[in-house]
């Protein structure tokens, strides 16, 4: 399977969860890949896994850091000879608990990963892929931007409404991207998972008694690699074709 040949992907928080299996699967699918998080040696053997240099870069560090996101399109270009046609907006943070009861202690940071470093990347990405646009022309490229919200960002839940609010911002800024590039042959698609089985419940400190009541009730959940194939799926469409945006659940979980 090799129908993404000849495209160059970005994937930031590429190192474990959504992020790690959407660069497999992009890498399987004949992408050449930018990888981004801040775990360098998990970053390296991927890069190795996927065959090496000529097909994968590794870019540890602040996917929110405008220097970071610099030397990623740089990268690519250095080592691939092209800028990216494919952005996948994914690194982000999660926190357990409501405007009331969460640690406020990380609200800033989780606000300028999930919010400020998706419009940074969003932005960089917009302005290459719009760069020299043909009316023409266009349906000769795919481009896309690939953002990951959350379907806590359409439905806020109380049990992670800070968590929430911040992809609620994603949610509506991928939309507004979306309105404002795809005139110009870009492509900006969210995808709003539900519940995923991944490192993610750990790093946002959810109860793990609490997630085990959820996963009991709502299981099997989603796995990193469903969200993976969908997002292949979707950069996979001719360039004429646009999936604007997508919510996938677990087929038990109702809410949220």
């Amino acid at each position: 399977m090799a129908e993404l040949e000849g495209r160059i992907a970005i994937i930031t928080g590429a190192s474990a969860g959504i992020g790690e299996a959407t660069a497999r699967t992009l890498s399987a699918s004949g992408a050449r890949v930018v990888l981004n998080a801040r775990r360098k040696e998990k970053l390296d053997e991927l890069v190795k896994e996927f065959g090496g240099p000529t097909k994968a870069v590794s870019v540890p560090g602040d996917a929110a850091d405008r220097e970071l996101i610099e030397r990623m399109f740089a990268e690519a270009g250095s080592r691939f000879g092209a800028a990216p046609d494919l952005v996948v907006v994914n690194a982000g943070r999660g926190l357990g608990g409501s405007v009331v009861t969460s640690d406020d202690s990380k609200w800033e940071e989780m606000v300028r990963l999930n919010l400020v470093g998706a419009a940074r990347l969003i932005r960089a990405a917009a302005v290459r892929m719009t760069e020299g646009f043909d009316p023409k022309s266009w349906q000769n490229t795919s481009r896309d931007i690939v953002v990951l919200g959350s379907t806590v960002g359409r439905h806020i839940s109380p049990f992670s409404s800070m968590y929430g609010a911040s992809k609620f911002g994603v949610n509506s800024l991928a939309e507004a991207a979306r309105r404002e590039l795809g005139p110009k042959g870009v492509r900006v698609t969210l995808v709003e998972p539900g519940i995923v089985v991944s490192e993610f419940q750990a790093g946002a400190g959810y109860d793990e008694a609490w997630f085990a009541q959820m996963a009991e009730k709502y299981g099997p959940l989603l796995q990193p690699a469903d969200i993976a194939e969908t997002i292949r799926y979707i950069v996979s469409q001719p360039a004429r074709i646009h999936i604007n945006d997508v919510v996938i659940r677990a087929t038990r979980q109702e809410y949220p």
